[in-house]
């Protein structure tokens, strides 16, 4: 899509036509040559742009679903976002990460490859600040962390934020539910990302990156996914299969759906009849009076759920309670 100009940046660029700044003949020449956009043949691009806007939904409810988790461990409003989802070398995500900072090594069953999520050190001590009992302190006036010289955590430390990470694992296992059923399992944290070894550096992954708003201040979370976790369920990510309405119906999903809607809550009532007097005479109504009703005592009666009627039924008496026999279906709901 062609970028859309301010009527300010179209009155300087007609000035600077008009004064000779730019010429003319150089601009429609130049959109006349082709545009040629350089391809890295060690890089390769392995999920087509359908497949990554699948990926766009997935970590989107990823995010949704961190932001719930985390406001409720840390008992302030925190905010996490999808910012960009890119396709790049292991080697390049190393790189681009501290070299000092937090790293949650977890794999996911059946699934291949070793997934990471990244949490930089400012990151980290702010969650166990507020994890401490540091809110107050934040809410008044935010502190600037100085860990220059911070080269590890403490053990302490390291514990807490290990249940973090295990939280956003345990997200990351849910939001793949409707794709494939994963047992995300975290293998232990890392604080140096030049010292692991478990990728190549030429393997290729899908790099997501988080951004984190925690007292009008951003932090960074990034998530690399290698691309061998995709070759199993590859054919999934696609848009048509995963709307297709031709699909078999799972009777495992009919079963579950069942189960959650056996648990709903209707309301019933029972129209015993109608009455119509004028407002002088409800006005002096007393107890004991008798209302007389349009109905006999020997009709049945009209039983609605939710509003709707659905049977007819008679009154009666069961252990001392009042209670009702459904005698037969109306007509309008049999047809």
């Amino acid at each position: 899509m062609d970028q859309v100009l301010t009527q300010q940046e179209i009155d300087l660029l007609l000035n600077a036509m008009s004064t000779g700044e730019i010429d003319q003949e150089i601009i429609e020449i130049e959109d006349r040559q082709p545009k040629v956009k350089a391809y890295d043949f060690r890089r390769p691009t392995k999920l087509s742009k359908e497949y990554v806007n699948t990926l766009h939904m997935i970590f989107e409810d990823f995010s949704k679903l961190s932001s719930s988790m985390l406001s409720t461990q840390l008992r302030t409003n925190v905010s996490l976002q999808l910012a960009a989802i890119e396709q790049v070398s292991y080697d390049e995500f190393i790189h681009s990460i501290p070299k000092f900072t937090l790293l949650g090594l977890f794999h996911s069953q059946p699934l291949s490859g070793l997934q990471l999520i990244e949490l930089n050190p400012q990151l980290c001590m702010l969650l166990v600040e507020l994890l401490c009992g540091g809110l107050d302190v934040y809410q008044n006036k935010p502190i600037e962390m100085d860990l220059g010289d911070k080269k590890s955590f403490t053990d302490i430390e390291t514990a807490i934020l290990e249940e973090v990470v295990a939280q956003f694992v345990q997200v990351y296992q849910n939001v793949w539910h409707d794709i494939v059923a994963l047992d995300s399992v975290l293998d232990g944290l890392d604080t140096n990302p030049q010292l692991l070894q478990n990728m190549s550096p030429n393997e290729p992954v899908v790099l997501v990156t988080f951004t984190m708003k925690i007292f009008d201040v951003k932090h960074f979370i990034n998530l690399c996914v290698p691309y061998v976790f995709f070759e199993g369920i590859i054919d999934k990510l696609s848009f048509r299969n995963w709307f297709d309405s031709n699909q078999p119906v799972s009777q495992e999903d009919s079963l579950e759906l069942q189960r959650s809607l056996n648990g709903v809550g209707l309301n019933v009532e029972v129209l015993l009849g109608h009455a119509q007097m004028r407002l002088s005479e409800f006005i002096h109504l007393e107890v004991g009076d008798v209302i007389q009703l349009n109905k006999k005592i020997s009709e049945p009666l009209d039983t609605y759920i939710d509003g709707k009627p659905f049977f007819r039924a008679k009154p009666g008496q069961q252990n001392e309670r009042l209670a009702i026999e459904l005698l037969d279906k109306l007509e309008e709901e049999q047809e």
